[in-house]
């Protein structure tokens, strides 16, 4: 029988089978004999145990379109990645470490951010020249006054979207404006360290509607891309791509070396300063990983 798993806490994989309904499944000890792990959106076939109490064991993991290890998400069309406007300050090097792993995994992005309702107008400007090269759409939300919530689900129809970011920026308040089958609990932030407290402990799949699916997963606050090499990095980085070829050198870094197109378009305004420097932060993190 195959199904798609929606759910997994402690060791038990919920599989929803189309027409028949959940099963809570324990994995067959080869998975951790061949080092693979079941991720929250996995099609795979099980072995209905009991019927009656819906139990069954996942015993084959149908081929992947992709996946993700953190968020650990697996066949998804795009992942909405929501940080504040404000309250807490959005953290653009770790936004920037989001939308590398995306775009190393080849996923489309969509940069939601939310709490617009509390960010002055300057701070939305400044945000969207920051971000206007990085290749993803991007929309302002406010989940507590219920703004583009509309636009938002057009985006996100006909598709799967894992939901990341940080906690305490509103992804469990936007999921239950999107949906109403499953009310994610929200957190408050903490005034004295000014992040979110964790609400969501584990990744889940809920309908939007019959052609239309969110994979919430847990909030986290560092994220790092140091599983590639450093030469890599700037494929990463749409804003460089049309600068490509430009530069004195062939395989230039866009780092140390002269005549480099890149880096005069940041000093034209071209491509935004804050992106360039969360380039070379994650690039000299690459390059340290090289020599340890």
């Amino acid at each position: 029988m195959q199904g798609k798993i929606i759910k997994g806490i402690a060791g038990f994989y919920y599989v929803h089978v189309a027409g028949s309904g959940i099963y809570e499944c324990k994995a067959k000890g080869i998975f951790r004999k061949e080092n693979k792990k079941p991720l929250v959106g996995d099609n795979v076939e099980i072995d209905v145990l009991d019927e009656k109490d819906m139990e069954g064991s996942l015993v084959r993991i149908l081929p992947r379109k992709n996946e993700l290890i953190r968020p650990a998400v697996a066949n998804v069309d795009q992942a909405l990645v929501v940080f504040a406007a404000a309250k807490p300050d959005p953290h653009l090097n770790l936004l920037d470490r989001f939308l590398v792993m995306m775009e190393r995994k080849e996923i489309p992005a969509v940069l939601c951010f939310n709490k617009k309702d509390i960010a002055d107008g300057p701070r939305i400007a400044d945000l969207e020249d920051i971000y206007r090269g990085c290749g993803c759409r991007i929309i302002f939300t406010s989940a507590e006054k219920k703004e583009n919530i509309r636009q938002l689900k057009e985006i996100l129809e006909g598709k799967t979207t894992t939901v990341a970011g940080p906690s305490g920026v509103g992804k469990s308040s936007l999921i239950n404006l999107l949906q109403s089958e499953i009310q994610m609990e929200t957190g408050s932030i903490s005034e004295k360290i000014a992040r979110g407290r964790h609400t969501t402990r584990h990744s889940e799949f809920i309908a939007i509607d019959e052609n239309s699916y969110i994979m919430d997963t847990p909030g986290f606050s560092s994220l790092y891309t140091n599983d590639f090499e450093k030469e890599e990095l700037k494929h990463y980085f749409p804003e460089f791509f049309p600068y490509e070829g430009q530069c004195r050198y062939n395989g230039c870094d866009h780092v140390h070396e002269p005549d480099c197109a890149v880096k005069a378009a940041v000093d034209a305004g071209e491509i935004h300063r804050a992106r360039y420097d969360s380039y070379l932060d994650m690039y000299e993190e690459l390059k340290e990983k090289r020599r340890y």
